[in-house]
């Protein structure tokens, strides 16, 4: 039987996100993998709150395979410095900075950073701290209703 075009698009997307899985753990895997306080050192961040925003920068040092948390809320993000190679849903897809753009629910991306780059984030919240910022905006798994396919 047929998959209408929807199908067909729900089955990509949920594909992607399976092989995005599988990179992750592979990443995690590596013996030469860095994740907790190591990754914190290397890839370091900057948290600013503003009148209802949570923006969010970090540091990534060029030659770094990463994969990105799984986004529940629609958020622009942008690329100040440097240049990657980012896989996601949409395809594998080059950026130089200056570049912008936006994150719709349910995006999780493996990234590429083929130079020092300065990356952005900006999150409507009235949230004040940056653990209750995590909870409002990062998807735990697949499963949360907020990035459910559909």
């Amino acid at each position: 039987m047929k998959l209408s075009k929807k199908e067909e698009a729900l089955q990509t997307k949920q594909n992607f996100r399976d092989l995005c899985m599988d990179i992750e753990k592979n990443i995690l895997d590596h013996p030469d993998s860095i994740t907790g306080k190591a990754f914190d050192e290397v890839n370091t961040l900057k948290h600013t709150f503003c009148d209802g925003q949570y923006i969010r920068e970090i540091f990534m040092p060029a030659g770094q395979v990463i994969t990105t948390k799984i986004h529940k809320k629609k958020h622009p993000f942008f690329i100040l410095t440097g240049k990657l190679s980012i896989a996601s849903e949409d395809g594998v897809i080059d950026i130089e900075a200056p570049h912008h753009g936006i994150t719709y629910p349910g995006t999780k991306r493996v990234i590429y950073t083929h130079e020092d780059t300065v990356f952005i984030t900006v999150h409507a919240t009235n949230k004040t701290t940056v653990e209750e910022v995590t909870k409002e905006v990062i998807a735990e798994d697949f499963n949360d209703p907020a990035v459910a396919l559909t």
